[in-house]
């Protein structure tokens, strides 16, 4: 089924699931008034029982409404933007947001106060006022065309919007963040493909959280962008109940290699209204990186972060293995075995 008639069939509602996927509580049906639901036939057919980890991801909770610890927007995203849907917070890149829509609503969702509603308005003018300020801004190299799914956009509307960004002589990189590949693989057509690659050097960040979301389908749609020259990196959310132990984490990496996607951020969850329940402690995200590094291929080790509030930006977190910092440095291996080197100022000789 093409992946237009896919979308169109998606479940918007509580009583639109199967029953045997409904939530226990009558009352979540109250959630989808302010965070809209949206699940396709295919991340559906993920599903195998109610609470396990796709059906957490994608089916409201009424924890999202009883939140009353996080915050509406806690990146501080509208503080940042010049222009709408233009989030200047580092000094040589912008995200660009082009799209309310995506595939699947995810409960974590960081841009939950908008995505999908009516809230975040996005049409053909505040485009060309995002493609204007990049015009006028050269010191920004970089941006990260976002949303919402940028790939829910049109084939010729992207080709159209690529185009006019490449056009702007101070944009080196563009990046695509999309989670396509993992909730609609259907979407990841030769012809889209045939689209991207023409946009060289294009990188696309990608999204999957559990093995279970790595299947033929998404991993076909991955080696279609893989072959078309597109590197692939993995930012994956560090969420309760869905993948929080270290051997998921540790699986669901090695997946990701299989298919040619490089774990690229393993993120602590943004303190996003709605989302609260999902959020692990810090020591439990250190804790899975110390079973990574050293035990497993540095292909595979992410940068385990978090989004600092108020648009303070990404703060790599990483176990501490020093343990004397002097003219000798003393610490601890991945097995924890003690080891020096020395630290000392050494002089050099210009002969």
């Amino acid at each position: 089924m093409q992946w237009r008639n896919l979308l169109k069939k998606s479940s918007s509602s509580i009583a639109g699931l199967p029953p045997a996927l409904q939530p226990d509580s009558k009352e979540a049906a109250r959630v989808v008034s302010r965070y809209p639901m949206r699940i396709n036939p295919y991340y559906l057919s993920l599903i195998r029982e109610r609470h396990d980890p796709i059906w957490k991801q994608a089916v409201p909770d009424i924890q999202e409404i009883n939140d009353t610890v996080c915050m509406a927007d806690p990146l501080g995203e509208e503080h940042l933007s010049p222009v709408p849907n233009l989030v200047h917070k580092y000094p040589d890149r912008a995200l660009f947001l082009v799209t309310s829509q995506c595939a699947m609503y995810c409960r974590f969702c960081t841009r939950k106060r908008k995505v999908g509603t009516k809230s975040m308005l996005i049409t053909q003018d505040t485009i060309e006022a995002g493609l204007d300020y990049l015009k006028k801004t050269p010191v920004v190299r970089d941006v990260l065309v976002s949303g919402g799914d940028p790939l829910l956009l049109d084939d010729d509307f992207l080709d159209w919007l690529l185009a006019s960004l490449r056009a702007i002589p101070s944009i080196e990189i563009i990046r695509i963040g999309t989670r396509a590949p993992c909730t609609l693989p259907m979407r990841i057509t030769t012809r889209l493909v045939k689209v991207l690659k023409r946009y060289h050097p294009l990188y696309i960040n990608t999204h999957f959280n559990h093995p279970l979301e790595i299947t033929p389908e998404s991993s076909r749609a991955c080696r279609r962008l893989a072959d078309a020259g597109i590197p692939l990196g993995c930012q994956t959310v560090l969420l309760r109940g869905v993948n929080d132990q270290a051997e998921i984490i540790q699986e669901l990496l090695r997946k990701l290699l299989m298919i040619r996607v490089k774990p690229y951020y393993l993120f602590q969850g943004d303190m996003t209204r709605g989302t609260n329940h999902f959020r692990t402690s810090i020591e439990s995200g250190l804790a899975i990186m110390r079973s990574i590094i050293g035990h497993m291929s540095g292909l595979a080790v992410p940068t385990y972060a978090v989004d600092a509030p108020g648009g303070g930006g990404k703060i790599p977190l990483t176990p501490n293995y020093i343990k004397e910092f002097g003219d000798k440095l003393v610490f601890s291996n991945y097995c924890g075995k003690i080891c020096t080197y020395d630290n000392q100022k050494l002089e050099y000789r210009n002969d």
